[in-house]
């Protein structure tokens, strides 16, 4: 198919988009994504909509195997009018709190589910949303030119060009150094063989009535599967997306009782816009954990759709955030239960379905059904509820490495918005820090410790992580730019720093709301 030779400028885009298209940039080419398609993404229509209006080049090079990458142009209307130094981007809708949803007469109109407050870090590129109590705007009502224009930055478009030029050079050395290639027989291999070992030690030591070693080496199996599907939610492993959903429901929702739609669902808005306070699911933990003062403002997630509140009750927990850290991480599978049965219960009623989205939910129902039949059976079989119980926990708190794991790469790192102009490499190493580990531990880590090569290329097969890092490494050096990495305990205590922090000055708004309230009551018995 040819592509269209009409030239689009920065304003005909706008208005294109002020009337309800969804256009991305992807190497001057100006691709117009159908809301079918929108809806049938099988990365999420979030991944899109967040690039509506920007130059998603390096993103969609990053995300997309070769075989889709061909189809691109498809989507293609014409070519762009750029800078010298590129797309100047415009602001997507959704960052600034508009959506498009079906009216009461079926058609899709804009809604204001959110808008934005001034920054509390006084930073000009910083757009945070709050909820907007509104209804569905028809005809010519939505957003205004005003909503896609970004806000003043410090950065440059010209380096931030830079950056992502050099970023393509390093993806090409990345390719040509066969670093895409899956290692199955020395990578693969011996993992299969300790997920065998793990099964057949705890089924030995359950048939023994030996529950905690059970339950421990239950866990155990469960954090190493966790690793695998991540690498075949990301098309990582045979980098066929129906072999590794398939794969990936077996191991997440069969043997794990988790769901592998949402946590691809999760995962990739996690990625494209990292440690954002309003966008980005991963740090948006209230009421119990908060990594900024930001989310004293009872921010609006975009991801979740709703107010994440900062009241009383979450000023308490979240003053005494880093004393229990380490108790939350210990029952996170249970959170990842809550997610993944909401998101599978809501796409029960959803008729936008994505790739494979019939088929995958149907069976991700049947696989997690079938985990709480089998496990269900394991937990009735300890012989008293106590048994049951100790199994439980035990079994689910063994896994909790795999939380502080996730939330060693972020949780310390810039939660700050340097709007749309900002690069993808520059995001990926700004907000995100490697875990210093010699290769004979890595496993333990499940090879991501290795955050920032794995946020730079998400598709990577994970044992060819480290030989890619040295790459990185060098990309960052030549250009200027802070590839973050600490050990383990340092780490937990830059954590632990972050988090008291925040505690401190939530006591402090405790307190002064409790003053508050003192000091009206005795205004009122006066």
């Amino acid at each position: 198919m040819g592509i269209i030779k009409r030239q689009w400028s920065r304003e005909d885009v706008a208005a294109r988009i002020l009337a309800g298209e969804s256009l991305i940039v992807y190497n001057n080419l100006l691709l117009r994504v159908p809301q079918a398609w929108l809806n049938a993404h099988p990365g999420g229509s979030l991944a899109i909509l967040h690039f509506v209006g920007r130059d998603a080049s390096d993103e969609i090079d990053a995300y997309h195997s070769d075989e889709t990458m061909r189809k691109i142009k498809a989507y293609a209307i014409g070519i762009v009018e750029s800078s010298p130094h590129g797309w100047q981007p415009l602001v997507p809708p959704i960052m600034s709190g508009w959506v498009r949803k079906i009216s009461s007469n079926g058609s899709l109109a804009w809604h204001n589910e959110a808008e934005a407050i001034p920054s509390p870090s006084n930073l000009s590129s910083e757009i945070l949303l709050v909820k907007k109590n509104s209804t569905l705007l028809q005809d010519h009502h939505g957003p205004s030119l005003s909503n896609l224009l970004p806000p003043p930055t410090n950065l440059s478009l010209k380096i931030q060009a830079q950056h992502s030029a050099a970023y393509k050079e390093l993806h090409k050395r990345i390719i040509s150094a066969g670093l895409y290639k899956t290692r199955y027989i020395t990578g693969y291999g011996p993992e299969v063989a300790r997920y065998l070992l793990l099964a057949a030690s705890s089924a030995y030591a359950y048939a023994n009535n030996w529950l905690i070693t059970s339950a421990v080496c239950l866990g155990l199996l469960w954090h190493q599967l966790v690793f695998a599907v991540h690498d075949l939610g990301h098309m990582g492993v045979t980098h066929d997306w129906t072999i590794d959903r398939l794969i990936a429901i077996f191991l997440a929702d069969f043997i794990g009782g988790l769901s592998i739609g949402w946590w691809v669902d999760n995962h990739n808005v996690h990625h494209l816009v990292t440690n954002h306070p309003s966008h980005d699911p991963d740090i948006e933990h209230l009421p119990f954990l908060a990594i900024s003062t930001t989310f004293f403002n009872s921010l609006w997630s975009s991801y979740y759709k709703r107010t994440m509140v900062f009241n009383r009750f979450s000023a308490f927990f979240v003053s005494l955030q880093h004393n229990l850290f380490y108790i939350l991480l210990g029952f996170g599978r249970f959170n990842l239960y809550a997610n993944a049965y909401g998101f599978l219960i809501r796409k029960a009623f959803d008729t936008r379905k994505a790739r494979g989205g019939r088929w995958s939910w149907s069976l991700e129902v049947i696989g997690v059904t079938f985990f709480w039949c089998w496990f269900g059976a394991v937990l009735k079989g300890c012989g008293s509820w106590g048994n049951a119980l100790i199994y439980l926990v035990v079994s689910h708190v063994v896994t909790s490495p795999l939380h502080v794991q996730i939330v060693l790469s972020h949780f310390s790192m810039s939660t700050a918005d340097l709007g749309p102009t900002e690069s993808f490499p520059h995001r990926q190493l700004r907000t995100t820090t490697d875990v210093i580990c010699p290769p004979y531990l890595s496993f333990v880590h499940g090879g991501l410790h290795l955050q920032v090569t794995h946020h730079l290329f998400p598709r990577l097969p994970r044992h060819n992580l480290r030989e890619a890092s040295v790459l990185v490494k060098q990309f960052s050096k030549e250009q200027g730019l802070v590839y973050a990495e600490f050990g383990f305990f340092k780490g937990n205590g830059e954590v632990l720093s972050v988090l008291k922090g925040v505690a401190d000055q939530a006591r402090i708004v405790g307190m002064v709301a409790d003053h508050e309230i003192r000091e009206a009551m005795g205004k009122k018995n006066s």
